[in-house]
């Protein structure tokens, strides 16, 4: 198939959010990580060097024709349900969860591979059965179970969020498949109810809950991360209190510069910086559903759209947590948290976005 040019609107937004992310890194960690190693340059050193890999790796992969993927559908599949039980066993355990695997030059968190090879493989299987989803039992119920043994693997973890993730992708795929709505929405009840249940089945999450309705009860417990929020975001006002001059990332957040680096971006930045970030991801999100829509093939749109949707789950959840428009859960925000597992997958999903720009038809 003959190749044309990238998306050049889309690698300059990408690029950007990147840029404007390592910038936040370091504003928001230099404090902890003076206080912690004694170096205000430690988590900035080593998001540069992830960094960089990821442009590599977006590189290779927007100049890796994304048919191939095909071939690789299963494999990834089946490599990354491996890794999950692996960590389930022999992942190191962090704040009472084993979400990461010890490479022993860096540390690995198999539950972003699970996002992509989810989003490979249902693109892959559904543009090869075209019309498959009008049947439920042999056509909704296998994919469904699929979701399922994924959810069951991150939830022994236990990874709450990305639970969430990985089902709305693959739920969004389906559903731009063909899907039946009804079926969907059958289906959606036992869902929340299970959700409901997975809540109020542990106690942290159920804290997480109560935190959420009244933070203040708790002022110093539970409700502490997000009144801190909510205290950062007020205290920029519309311009912000200048990049660097952060208050709250002097330790009271606590790792300001992971899930709640959009607080110290608003605080620093303002309803200004704000603004700017959600329209790039906007942007980014729209040249996405673009790409999807004039892809040449099947496999090409369903898998811009498994990974648009990736992208927008995630930002929606990160901000409603900052925000206290939602319950508190760990979510990273795209190119902007701290971790270089996280920031290389986003990378090498836009590096495939563009790959599939380049076939457009348009």
């Amino acid at each position: 198939m003959k190749k044309g040019q990238i998306d050049f609107q889309f690698l300059i937004i990408v690029m950007a959010l990147l840029a404007f992310g390592l910038i936040m890194v370091f504003s928001a960690s230099s404090e902890s990580a003076r206080y912690n190693f004694s170096n205000a340059y430690f988590f900035i050193q080593k998001q540069i060097i992830w960094a960089a890999i990821s442009i590599v790796a977006m590189v290779m992969l927007a100049n890796f024709d994304y048919h191939r993927f095909g071939k690789l559908a299963f494999p990834i599949l089946l490599a990354s349900i491996i890794m999950l039980v692996m960590v389930i066993f022999i992942g190191e355990d962090i704040k009472g969860g084993k979400r990461w695997l010890n490479l022993g030059f860096a540390s690995f968190q198999p539950s972003e591979v699970a996002k992509i090879a989810i989003i490979i493989f249902f693109s892959c299987s559904l543009s090869k059965n075209p019309g498959i989803l009008n049947k439920f039992w042999r056509g909704l119920v296998p994919y469904l179970a699929i979701i399922g043994v994924f959810a069951g693997l991150l939830m022994c973890e236990p990874h709450f969020s990305g639970t969430v993730v990985l089902a709305g992708i693959g739920l969004v795929i389906l559903f731009v498949a063909g899907a039946k709505g009804s079926h969907l929405f059958m289906l959606g009840s036992p869902a929340v109810v299970a959700g409901w249940y997975l809540i109020i089945s542990e106690e942290y999450r159920w804290k997480r809950i109560t935190a959420f309705l009244d933070p203040f009860k708790d002022k110093l417990g539970d409700g502490w991360q997000i009144i801190q929020s909510l205290y950062a975001i007020g205290s920029g006002g519309i311009f912000g209190l200048g990049l660097g001059r952060s208050r709250q990332k002097f330790l009271y957040i606590p790792e300001p510069h992971n899930d709640f680096i959009f607080s110290i971006l608003c605080e620093e930045l303002g309803f200004i910086g704000a603004m700017l970030t959600i329209l790039l991801f906007a942007a980014l999100i729209w040249r996405g559903i673009k790409i999807a829509m004039n892809a040449p093939d099947t496999f090409g749109s369903l898998m811009a759209v498994g990974i648009t949707a990736l992208i927008a789950i995630e930002v929606i959840i990160n901000i409603a947590v900052v925000t206290s428009s939602m319950p508190v859960t760990g979510m990273p925000l795209p190119f902007f948290s701290y971790g270089g597992t996280s920031l290389l997958i986003i990378m090498c999903c836009m590096g495939i976005m563009l790959n599939i720009s380049r076939h457009s038809k348009s």
